[in-house]
């Protein structure tokens, strides 16, 4: 049914999406899908790499650790964007056409008042996407 899997992580904050990684992980399993790990950073230095290929190496291992703990194909893209916060959502959105995901499994968070606001990342992928969203809280 599904045959690439989309799946953002924020690399600094991994134990915030333990539940949306397994789930991915399990949804590759069952259907024989391989999981795009996408990651987005900056141009400039930050925490998880000086440059952008630093960081591209931390994803890259980190999806041969998760297909490897999983025994599924994995893949990764690194996603550029100016600042990341503000420019996530448009960005996620390349990277479902880039990778050519048919689904895309992402981490969220228990609606508070500022969602009623803003709108959620997860919403605005589902709602502009031409993928499936799963959302998983927790």
């Amino acid at each position: 049914m599904f045959r690439t899997i989309m799946m953002p992580v924020d690399l600094g904050h991994l134990e915030t999406q333990s539940k949306a990684l397994q789930c991915a992980a399990d949804l590759a399993g069952r259907h024989g899908a391989t999981v795009c790990y996408v990651g987005v950073t900056t141009g400039t230095p930050s925490k998880l790499g000086h440059t952008p290929e630093e960081y591209e190496a931390r994803l890259a291992d980190f999806a041969q650790e998760q297909g490897g703990k999983h025994g599924q194909a994995t893949s990764h893209r690194v996603m550029i964007a100016h600042d990341p916060t503000t420019d996530i959502d448009d960005v996620l959105l390349d990277a479902v056409t880039q990778t050519g995901a048919d689904l895309v499994v992402m981490a969220t968070h228990k609606p508070g008042l500022g969602d009623y606001l803003w709108p959620s990342n997860g919403g605005k992928v589902a709602a502009h996407s031409e993928a499936s969203v799963f959302l998983v809280r927790g």
